[in-house]
């Protein structure tokens, strides 16, 4: 029995270290392949606007105005928003040194801390822009404070898929702080920033050639947002660069890859199809409120990406083309089945940019995407830090 439980130990432990062996050698791969990227044009030479996330000044004060008029569909969205877990003001940070995000069994360390913690500071960031409840401010920054004076490692295979995520979340919050609420101490702004770029950014860096096209798209909306919380034009450039003409399967037509819609990840599953192209969609809305129009780009190439996502999952069939990601390392010969019909949280924002926002793009060309975010209204929390959520309350616009 002693020496069937040796023989068991020596198994896992064999089926550990090749995973490892195996995931070094796609890093290094993957790494080798990055470095040859060239340096990217000037996107962006102008000063950054503030806040230019996901919410610009504009955007905060008209969630304010409808919530306080009781208009629909904003009060209702509202509601959803104030009553979900972390837009309360009564939680408490969990920052910790050292955060691990694994595949490996029996591995990852404080990965839900951070998770959460950069949720509630993103909602409660949104909670005082909306109501001017102080205690909301209060608890914003106190978690994005404790993270900055805690945090020092962030590692596990996943690292660029965690860091990504949650760094977006945590500089949305920061950045509708530092531009809303003067009792943010400067020398705590420079301990966040600092947190941004030499805890955060490393790890998304050089992006993830050898994945699935989410975890360049996760690094490059992460690097995004430092990019604009720090006033780093380059690091900025990088990012878009990569949205336009990047070799991983994240760029826009490596990740939506013909004129039909179809994505890099639709013959894996449904959900990661939608965060894929729901990572999209925030860059393109970072770029929006810095004067840029990346959801154009490719002929509209990201709108028919959602019609595509959103057609299927609400049952209609799709046509689909047996392909090969850029990587090599993900064919595909059929769309995948699995979660279809879990519509995720990311429609109403591209509906409202493509009906309200912008002229000359006939309804027929949204129709699927307004379906879904019809379905959904009011949108309710994204996926644990992997989209913003609550786009009914945040990206609604007035209808002429």
């Amino acid at each position: 029995m002693h020496s069937l439980n040796v023989y068991t130990r020596l198994i896992r432990y064999n089926k550990w270290m090749l995973t490892l062996i195996i995931f070094f050698f796609y890093m290094m791969s993957a790494y080798g392949q990055v470095l040859k990227l060239e340096k990217p044009v000037a996107y962006h030479p102008k000063p950054f606007t503030h806040p230019g996330l996901l919410h610009s000044a504009n955007d905060l004060q008209r969630m304010k105005d409808m919530v306080a008029l009781g208009r629909e569909p904003w009060k209702s969205a509202f509601e959803k928003f104030r009553s979900h877990p972390w837009s309360s003001a009564s939680r408490e940070p969990h920052a910790v040194q050292h955060v691990e995000r694994s595949l490996l069994i029996g591995a990852g360390k404080n990965i839900g801390n951070l998770e959460k913690d950069v949720c509630a500071a993103y909602q409660n960031a949104v909670m005082w822009s909306v109501t001017g409840d102080e205690a909301h401010a209060k608890t914003a920054i106190k978690i994005i404070n404790a993270w900055a004076e805690t945090f020092k490692v962030f590692d596990g295979t996943d690292v660029e898929l965690g860091a990504g995520l949650n760094v977006f979340k945590m500089v949305s919050a920061a950045e509708i702080m530092r531009a809303t609420y003067p009792k943010w101490k400067q020398e705590d702004i420079e301990k966040c920033k600092m947190m941004f770029r030499d805890v955060f950014y490393p790890p998304i860096q050089y992006f993830a050639l050898w994945a699935h096209g989410n975890w360049d798209l996760a690094c490059m909306k992460g690097m995004m947002a430092i990019a604009v919380f720090n006033d780093d034009h380059e690091m900025f450039d990088r990012a878009v660069d990569f949205y336009y003409k990047g070799p991983g399967n994240g760029s826009l037509l490596h990740y939506i890859v013909n004129e039909e819609g179809q994505g890099q990840e639709s013959g894996r599953d449904q959900p990661h199809s939608m965060l894929g192209i729901g990572h999209l969609a925030e860059m393109c809305e970072i770029g929006w409120n810095q004067g840029m129009d990346m959801y154009s780009f490719a002929q509209n190439r990201l709108l028919k990406g959602f019609e595509y996502t959103a057609r299927y999952n609400l049952g209609e069939d799709v046509p689909f083309q047996p392909y090969t990601d850029i990587s090599g390392r993900f064919p595909a010969d059929k769309i995948s089945t699995n979660g279809r019909g879990k519509l995720r949280s990311i429609f109403e924002q591209v509906y409202n940019h493509y009906a309200f926002r912008i002229k000359g793009i006939p309804a027929d060309q949204y129709r699927y995407t307004k379906q879904a975010a019809d379905k959904l209204r009011p949108e309710g929390a994204g996926f644990n830090a992997d989209n913003a959520g609550f786009g009914t309350l945040f990206f609604s616009l007035p209808q002429p």
